[in-house]
């Protein structure tokens, strides 16, 4: 235990380091994808079909279709299919599952919470649901058996964050026991289905338990089991929460490293995002639309860059008024399945980009700024993309290309740029994306 401790704190300083001395010699941060992207494959949304009307989830379908994806990750709750013991309620969950069967969605679908016969809580319990099963096999068998009823689905995930919402606290043994006891038994009846551990909230810290969930599962072999680990990066900034240490980076890097050196096949986020609310404060500040669609983009151009095997934004659509202000509002789309800001402005990014990227080296730059995110790519008609931000910087030169056009996602604009000794980009503390022949 000691050990392992030991090698996450010397993964974080290295990958410390590393950032700081790209830093202090590049004066930005330059980063360049491990992997080609293919945004179908790669970014993924998180729905709730089943607790909206037909009409309304066929509309947020086909605004998912719009974008050209195609991963979803869809919400079960446990107490909602089984209120009683051994009294299913699955008519509407059965429609959603015929409709995203003949949309072809390639789909993860999670179980959580604990069904109130089930729960290993007194029954006069607040939060009876946050409570891990008195019986891990039953989860477990209820688990296998939706596998078989919903066959199209290939992927599932073992409950939803339980580092911070098990009670009375986290226990990453226990939630160890239930993930492997859930994975024998679906693969038990469907061999061939993805296993996916909870996707653990922000980097699987917990609150009364020092360390790491994650880091407990793969000191008790999870690189072994051929599951796919996962955790949610929520930060107050797409940078991070402290802009300054570029924290996402060096913390998403550092976990993606230790689970990918450890034997974990895959990582994926499978929530991350921010709310367009308008208040009261809860945890998140308030940002409004505008926000969540620059947060958004910029955090994306960040992930597309880093070790993740895929990453499912949250929400595609927002919430009613069954959830609090903050988590009525992550949405793409509106209640009505209407797009919002965010939505459109991920529109434009995915159309810039076309379907697909390759990592490609950064242009030569001057008057480079200490705070400019940079990251290139070749788009697969062969022009060259540079996507790139500053809060503090004024201009940026690059000497090399004499003609371009730069994309702002959030807006729509283009504004074609030319020069016969180079070109300069107003800089802005938004994402744009410079266009240019090779």
């Amino acid at each position: 235990m000691q050990r392992q401790s030991r090698s996450w704190k010397t993964i974080v300083t290295l990958l410390t380091g590393a950032l700081a001395l790209s830093s202090a010699v590049q004066a930005a941060t330059l980063l360049q994808a491990p992997r080609a992207v293919v945004w179908k494959d790669f970014l993924g949304v998180n729905v709730q079909f089943q607790y909206f009307a037909p009409e309304i989830y066929q509309q947020q379908m086909a605004r998912l279709d719009a974008l050209g994806l195609n991963w979803v990750r869809l919400t079960i709750h446990w107490p909602i299919i089984e209120p009683v013991q051994d009294q299913y309620n699955l008519t509407d969950l059965d429609a959603a599952m015929a409709a995203i069967k003949n949309h072809h969605y390639n789909t993860v679908a999670y179980l959580v919470g604990s069904a109130p016969f089930a729960s290993d809580s007194a029954s006069s319990a607040q939060g009876r649901d946050q409570y891990p099963p008195k019986d891990f096999n039953v989860f477990a068998a209820r688990m296998a058996a939706l596998a078989q009823r919903y066959s199209h689905v290939e992927n599932w995930q073992v409950w939803n964050e339980p580092n911070i919402v098990w009670l009375p606290q986290a226990d990453p043994v226990a939630y160890g026991n239930l993930l492997t006891t859930t994975a024998n038994a679906i693969r038990a009846v469907l061999p061939n289905k993805t296993i996916v551990t909870a996707g653990m909230a922000y980097y699987s810290q917990m609150q009364h338990t020092s360390g790491y969930m994650l880091q407990t599962l793969v000191e008790n072999g999870l690189g072994t089991q051929n599951i796919v680990a996962a955790y949610h990066p929520y930060s107050e900034y797409p940078e991070g929460d402290s802009v300054t240490d570029k924290d996402f980076l060096v913390r998403a890097n550092a976990m993606n490293t230790l689970l990918h050196n450890s034997g974990v096949p895959q990582v994926w986020a499978t929530e991350w995002g921010w709310s367009s609310y308008a208040g009261p404060v809860e945890m998140q500040a308030l940002i409004g639309t505008s926000g969540q669609a620059d947060y958004t983009l910029r955090r994306l151009a960040l992930m597309s860059t880093m070790d993740f095997q895929r990453i499912f934004l949250f929400n595609l659509s927002d919430f009613d008024e069954r959830a609090t202000a903050r988590d009525q509002a992550y949405g793409l789309l509106d209640l009505l399945g209407n797009p919002k800001p965010v939505y459109t402005a991920l529109q434009n990014f995915l159309n810039i980009t076309g379907p697909s990227l390759e990592p490609a080296a950064p242009p030569a730059f001057s008057n480079t700024p200490s705070d400019l995110y940079a990251m290139s790519w070749t788009r697969n008609d062969g022009k060259r993309l540079l996507m790139f931000w500053s809060a503090s910087g004024v201009t940026l030169t690059l000497p090399n290309i004499n003609e371009g056009i730069v994309h702002d996602p959030l807006t729509g604009t283009q504004t074609p740029l030319s020069g016969d000794q180079g070109i300069s980009l107003a800089l802005k503390p938004s994402l744009q994306i410079l266009e240019w022949n090779p």
